[in-house]
């Protein structure tokens, strides 16, 4: 067994790997970029070695630099974690050649399978069952619009050498393939260094499911079971499960014995993932294969108890597998929820900035888990140069309803100022009808959160957001009295009136510890307890509640279960005035184009003097290594360019402007 190994990787990954060995007993080493110097890896690990700038392409991506790293610290191996080098079959070639393990499958595996392309060519000569479309690379977007036409819209381009949804544009017309095609080979080459891409068929209504493999050096592949993925937006996991709720055990087994054939024919000696997409009729075709741990791998730990981190560890060492097939069972139900610095309300786009304040679920184990894989801690700065992941929150449970009632009580109990997250959305996916059926599709946010973001406001959602303004607006009265001439009352009569207009009237009491609040007539006891910033803990009538709480100049802006309100908690007769109050108005200028994010300017496809139609393309931003699309809001002419390529812009910067 190795004594010291180096972790190529930063963030949560780089963390996760760190665990595991120090659990095992052996020395860590992280490297670390300028952008770097100060995250929780770099504290974590037994040492460090700075490797570079910021740009992952000089740090990270250098593999001269991690070698060297090696060699100056005495590192046996390397764990490449996902991402960067993880899938460059160049690496661990490199690495062999300086006398240093790579903790991840052989090279030629990575070269047959770590390409899309020639993945799905092993594949089919393995007897795996495949996507209809092109089986090479596309030289040109004519080649592409001729094999889409061929085999019918929608259709999918996506880069050889791409993964967590890095260059991949689904093209429903002959006019998308030619922006898919362009967007996804740019994306490509700044990702992954490769800008080849293929075409093929796109399942309509699919699901994505993949399959966990483990293999050894000795010839032994077995499988881990499903996971699915099939919530996703842009072609990004969001929410992952294991077992999926689509198969039965039929399809799991051919699913699995599939996934083991196709490891076996290219000689698979660690973990990887073979991912298929599924039709609702449970008909699968094989996607690609990821030849190294997976951002998901935590659900399929918490079902198996096999920790997938320490199996890649041992089989890079030349260990043989210890399990078989037979002994690979599933227990219970775990659900995975991916907490993103980014923006939901400006679609989605990522959010840079300090964590000047930050809470997350308390980690516990037994009947049901919470887990907490983060790479962050309170004064971490997210960046531009990297993923925008801040955390992924794991739960475990006996039954699938289990899993997703104990990730809707973590996702409660998040809290972050300093930047914009997707840990309300998460939340609102979570308590969605549909997604508790298990009725599920890639599509599924396109088609339920297509025009808002947020949970409907239930009658169970409003009563504990007025119970928590009620409490809250007492608890601010009885404040006020005890510094003025007289005591406050023994109860006080309050109005919580909701941003929609509704009003709930009660009455509040001190009752010990806690408050007596009476809701339109209705008894409420009412527990508070401390918590972090942003976050209001206590139990109503019994059952344990976290809200999410910040003070406005309009309200408490109030999050619980994925849904939001604004929340005023008044006295009645102020309360009796809102109705007739005037409301003011804001008025916007559409006359300047702003940068939704930071990032870089990767082109101005206008100039001066156009005239430009609504939605036409204007530029392109980089942000977080993904290209996004700056796109007209108006029709007009162009009066002003304000930046160019290459420029690095703060949110809301003028890009140009109107006449």
């Amino acid at each position: 067994m190795f004594s010291k190994i180096l972790v190529a990787n930063r963030g949560e990954i780089a963390c996760r790997v760190m665990r595991t060995a120090k659990r095992m007993g052996i020395g860590t080493v992280a490297v670390f970029s300028d952008a770097d110097r100060y995250a929780p890896h770099v504290e974590m690990a037994d040492e460090a070695v700075h490797i570079g700038p910021s740009e992952a392409a000089k740090s990270y991506l250098d593999m001269d630099a991690i070698i060297d790293a090696c060699r100056s610290t005495g590192a046996e191996a390397v764990h490449p974690g996902y991402g960067f080098l993880s899938e460059r079959a160049a690496f661990p070639a490199a690495l062999e050649a300086a006398g240093i393990v790579f903790i991840g499958p052989n090279p030629g595996a990575i070269e047959a399978m770590g390409d899309k392309i020639e993945s799905k060519r092993r594949a089919e000569a393995a007897g795996v069952s495949i996507v209809p479309g092109g089986a090479g690379e596309l030289e040109s977007a004519e080649e592409a619009l001729k094999i889409a036409e061929e085999i019918g819209y929608p259709v999918m381009i996506k880069a050889s050498a791409g993964g967590g949804g890095k260059g991949m544009r689904i093209a429903h017309s002959a006019d998308e393939v030619q922006e898919g095609f362009d967007r996804a080979r740019s994306e490509a080459a700044s990702s992954f260094g490769d800008s080849r891409v293929f075409v093929e068929k796109f399942i309509v209504d699919p699901r994505h499911i993949e399959i966990q493999v483990l293999g050894d050096k000795h010839g032994n592949v077995i499988h881990l079971l499903e996971r699915e993925c099939s919530i996703q937006r842009r072609n990004q996991k969001v929410l992952e499960e294991a077992p999926s709720p689509l198969l039965d055990e039929a399809t799991r087994q051919a699913m699995g014995a599939q996934a083991v054939a196709l490891a076996k024919a290219v000689n698979y000696d660690s973990a990887g993932t073979v991912e298929f997409v599924a039709g609702q009729d449970r008909s699968f075709y094989f996607l690609e294969m990821n030849t190294r741990l997976q951002v998901e791998h935590p659900v399929t730990e918490l079902i198996t108890g096999i920790d997938l981190v320490e199996a890649m560890i041992r089989s890079a060492a030349g260990e043989p597998l210890t399990r078989t097939q037979d002994s690979v069972r599933a227990k219970g139900w775990a659900v995975e929820s991916r907490l993103y610095a980014e923006d939901p309300d400006r679609n989605f786009l990522p959010s840079i900035g300090r964590l000047r304040r930050l809470a997350m679920p308390e980690e516990r184990t037994g009947e049901t888990t919470v887990r907490v894989d983060t790479g962050v801690v309170e004064g971490s700065d997210i960046s531009r140069f990297y993923d925008p992941m801040i955390a992924k929150i794991i739960t475990y449970g006996r039954t699938r309803d289990d899993a997703i009632d104990t990730m809707s009580d973590a996702l409660d109990e998040i809290a972050i100022d300093g930047i914009r997250h997707n840990g309300p959305f998460l939340s609102a996916l979570m308590n969605h009808p549909r997604w508790k059926s298990g009725k599920l599709s890639t599509g599924f946010i396109a088609e339920e959160f297509s025009t808002k973001l947020a949970a409907d406001l239930t009658e169970a959602g409003r009563t504990v957001m007025a119970a928590v303004t009620l409490v809250d607006a007492a608890h601010q009265a009885r404040r006020r009295a005890d510094f003025g001439p007289h005591p406050a009352p023994a109860g006080i009569e309050l109005s919580a009136v909701f941003n929609d207009g509704t009003r709930v009237d009660g009455t509040v009491a001190a009752n010990g510890e806690g408050w007596s609040v009476e809701i339109n007539g209705r008894p409420v006891r009412i527990d508070t307890a401390p918590a972090p910033f942003g976050l209001w803990r206590g139990t109503i009538d019994g059952r344990s509640v976290t809200v999410g709480l910040r003070r406005g100049p309009e309200g408490l802006a109030l999050t619980w279960r994925g849904m939001r309100a604004t929340v005023r908690g008044l006295r009645p007769e102020v309360a009796d005035l809102v109705p007739i109050l005037p409301v003011a108005s804001s008025t916007s200028s559409a006359s300047k184009v702003l940068c939704p994010m930071p990032g870089l300017v990767v082109s101005i496809d206008v100039a001066a003097g156009d005239t430009v139609e609504d939605g036409q393309q204007l530029a392109i931003v980089e942000a977080m290594k993904m290209e996004n699309v700056i796109r007209a809001e108006r029709s007009g002419t162009i009066k002003r360019i304000a930046v160019a390529p290459g420029d690095s812009l703060a949110v809301d910067a003028t890009m140009m402007e109107f006449e």
